[in-house]
C-alpha cells in the first residue's frame, strides 16, 4: 500500500484526492493545508488526517509521498522540506514561479534520492501522445510555424475571493503562469526548445497586479516561429487550440484532441476527433475529469517502484518555468528576451 499524503486545502487537492481513489494500492494519509476549514473537510471526506502545520504533517507516519498542490510560490519550499524527510515529491504545475527556486527543489530531490514529478497530464492524452510521434517521425516535415491559444474566462470573484490568485508572489503571475502553462508545456514538449522570445502583456479586464492578457512571439531553438496568446479576460472562453505547420503539411489540436490534419502525405489510420465537446476549464477553474490526473499519478508510482524517471519529471518542469520567466521579463522591459539566459 502507498500511502499519500497531501499539501493544500482548495479544488485542485481535491482533485488528486479523486485521482487516487481510482488506483488500486493507494491510500490518502493526510492533508494540510492553510485553511484549516477546508483541509479539516477534505480529510473527513477521504478518511485522512488533518494537521495544522507542515512540520507536524511531515512527521505522519506512514507516508511515502507528497502531492503539492498550494499556492505555487510554495512548491519549491514545501517539496525540499518532504524530500529533506525521505518522500517523493509530486507537484502540480508550476514547479514554482521562478526558474532559481525550481532549480534548488530539483537539486535537492536529487541530493534525498527521491522522485520528483509536475502535474502536466495533458502530456498523457491519447492525441496529445500520436501528435508526438507523428512529429518525431517528420510527418510534419521542417516545423515552420506554431500557434498555441488560451483564450479563457474567469469572472471577477475567482481573483476576489482568493488570497493567492493573480498575486505575484504567491501565484507568480496571472493568466500565464497559471491558465497557459499547460499549452507552453505542450509546446515546448511537441517542438522543443524556445531560443528567444518577446511579449507584451496587460492587466485589461480584471482588479489584480499580475497580468491577465499576454501576446508572446517565439523563436524555437529547430527554426519554427511561433505565437502564444494567454488570457482569462475573453467572454466567454473558448477551447484551447494548438496548430502546428511544417513543410509537409498542417496538424491542429484542439482540447487535447486532432481534429484537423492536412498533410501532403495522408496518414490512413489516424482518427479525427469532433468537437461536439467544450472544454470547461475555458469557463471554469472546476475539474470534473480526472484521467488525466489519474494517468500521472500511476506514472508516477510507476517511476518510484521501477526506479525510473516520471515522464515529467523535474527538468521537464523547469522548462515551462524558464519560458514563462523569460515572456514576463520580455514583458515588463519591452525588449526580446534570451530564454537560455533567464534559466
Amino acid at each position: 500500500m502507498t500511502h499519500i499524503g497531501i499539501i493544500g486545502g482548495g479544488g485542485i487537492s481535491d482533485t488528486h484526492a479523486r485521482a487516487i481513489l481510482e488506483i488500486d494500492g493507494t491510500e490518502i494519509a493526510a492533508f494540510v493545508g492553510y485553511n484549516q476549514e477546508k483541509v479539516a473537510q477534505l480529510a473527513d471526506r477521504y478518511g485522512a488526517t488533518a494537521y495544522p502545520n507542515l512540520v507536524s504533517f511531515l512527521n505522519h507516519k506512514p507516508m511515502d509521498l507528497v502531492v503539492i498542490g498550494s499556492p505555487s510560490a510554495l512548491h519549491a519550499e514545501q517539496g525540499i522540506a518532504a524530500a529533506r524527510c525521505g518522500l517523493h515529491v509530486l507537484v502540480e504545475k508550476p514547479l514554482d514561479v521562478t526558474a532559481e527556486r525550481a532549480a534548488a527543489l530539483i537539486k535537492e530531490c536529487e541530493c534525498a534520492g527521491v522522485k520528483l514529478g509536475v502535474c502536466f497530464q495533458d502530456r498523457f492524452a491519447p492525441n496529445v501522445v500520436r501528435l508526438k510521434e507523428l512529429i518525431d517521425d517528420r510527418r510534419l516535415g521542417k516545423p515552420i510555424l506554431v500557434s498555441g491559444r488560451v483564450k479563457w474566462y474567469r469572472p471577477p470573484e475567482y481573483y476576489r475571493d482568493s488570497r493567492w490568485r493573480g498575486v505575484p508572489e504567491l501565484d507568480g503571475g496571472g493568466a500565464l503562469i497559471n491558465q497557459a502553462i499547460h499549452t507552453v508545456d505542450l509546446l515546448l514538449f511537441l517542438m522543443g526548445d524556445v531560443r528567444r522570445v518577446y511579449a507584451i502583456t496587460a492587466t485589461a479586464l480584471h482588479d489584480i497586479r499580475s497580468e491577465d492578457t499576454v501576446v508572446a512571439t517565439l523563436e524555437f531553438e529547430n527554426g519554427a516561429l511561433g505565437t502564444l496568446e494567454a488570457t482569462t479576460s475573453v467572454y466567454p472562453g473558448y477551447d484551447r487550440r494548438i496548430e502546428l505547420t511544417g513543410s509537409e503539411g498542417t496538424i491542429i489540436l484542439e482540447q487535447d484532441r486532432i481534429i484537423n490534419v492536412d498533410l501532403k502525405t495522408p496518414i490512413t489510420d489516424l482518427v479525427v476527433s469532433g468537437q461536439e465537446n467544450r472544454n470547461l476549464s475555458s469557463s471554469s477553474p472546476v475539474v470534473s475529469d480526472v484521467s488525466g490526473h489519474k494517468k500521472i499519478l500511476e506514472d508516477f508510482l510507476w517511476a518510484i517502484a521501477n526506479d525510473t524517471a516520471p515522464r515529467c519529471d523535474g527538468r521537464e518542469g523547469l522548462r515551462s518555468v524558464a519560458l514563462i520567466e523569460a515572456i514576463y521579463e520580455s514583458g515588463n522591459t519591452g525588449k526580446a528576451v534570451d530564454v537560455s539566459s533567464s534559466a
